[in-house]
């Protein structure tokens, strides 16, 4: 979000071209005489105007060129528009798989910490980067949230099995119940059946980490902003050897259960919209799989 200028300009670099004004979205910079001026009182710091100059002249100190990766040597050279291979980055794309057997290797910080990372890269509503990212290294964390989801999902199957309450839903919630009921009903009890009884982990499948991946309520869009952040992740994750699989079940449970946001120490005014079991894979395939067709519209709109 747009917020107080901090962006400044080395006149003495300047050569004038004029290229930060033409990119600035908040018009905070303008030309004057033949160097580019602060002119605005408001910016976003998208750090655009830094981006462009070629003699280095403008610099936003609120953000940093460098996110300093612990596990690999970044390239701060800009990609040009169609300079990527589009096959490689397809692939990846469809490579990255649910994955649902996971090995019993940690996963380090290093690299839990580049993913947030990596993460940050991805477009937010106003430039407001409001993410929040919650981790669990450790696989008893992991397990100590599993059996609080557990229980959320113990107490709701024991709602939804009550034939009374399932018509009181019907009439007065829209059937929530009964949709909840007929279409998750056994599932979630022969999962709840199997980690109780045989310590089967049918939830994250046995996975070394979670990232929980928020957004504080008062950005402009928190859930598409931290959607988007956690497609890179999933992406990234597979780039870095990783498995990961994307678990709504615990986001839901965090939705209706404010007590496991409190145990995950998760402050009021942030809202939690994946969760993300990462580790090593314990599965391999042979090739990519194929998608449903689909049908774009082209519509011609109305006058």
């Amino acid at each position: 979000m747009s917020g107080p200028v901090a962006t400044r300009i080395d006149s003495g670099k300047c050569i004038g071209c004029g290229l930060c004004v033409a990119v600035c979205p908040d018009r905070t910079i303008c030309l004057v005489g033949d160097k580019a001026a602060i002119c605005g009182t408001e910016c976003l710091s998208c750090g655009h105007c830094q981006a462009v100059c070629p003699v280095g002249a403008v610099i936003v100190p609120v953000i940093a060129a460098a996110m300093d990766f612990a596990t690999f040597k970044e390239d701060l050279h800009w990609l040009p528009w169609g300079d990527y291979d589009l096959a490689g980055l397809v692939r990846l794309m469809r490579s990255r798989r649910s994955c649902r057997n996971f090995t019993g290797q940690q996963v380090s910080r290093e690299v839990l910490a580049d993913l947030v990372r990596i993460g940050t890269t991805a477009p937010s509503g106003t430039n407001s980067q409001g993410w929040t990212f919650t981790i669990l290294d450790q696989r008893e964390a992991v397990v100590s949230f599993g059996n609080h989801v557990a229980a959320f999902f113990r107490k709701l199957n024991s709602l939804a099995a009550n034939p009374l309450l399932r018509l009181a839903s019907r009439l007065f919630a829209g059937d929530r119940l009964g949709s909840y009921y007929r279409s998750y009903y056994p599932t979630i009890a022969r999962g709840l059946r199997e980690w109780q009884e045989q310590g089967r982990d049918r939830l994250f499948h046995g996975a070394t980490a979670l990232m929980l991946v928020g957004g504080r309520d008062e950005a402009g869009c928190p859930a598409e902003d931290a959607l988007l952040a956690t497609q890179n992740i999933l992406l990234a994750a597979h780039a870095m050897g990783l498995g990961s699989c994307l678990i709504g079940f615990a986001v839901e449970a965090i939705r209706h259960d404010p007590a496991i946001k409190g145990r995950l120490a998760i402050p009021a005014g942030e809202s939690v919209f994946a969760v993300i079991a990462l580790g090593y894979p314990a599965e391999k395939y042979q090739q990519v799989c194929g998608r449903k067709p689909v049908a774009p519209r082209y519509p011609k709109l109305v006058k």
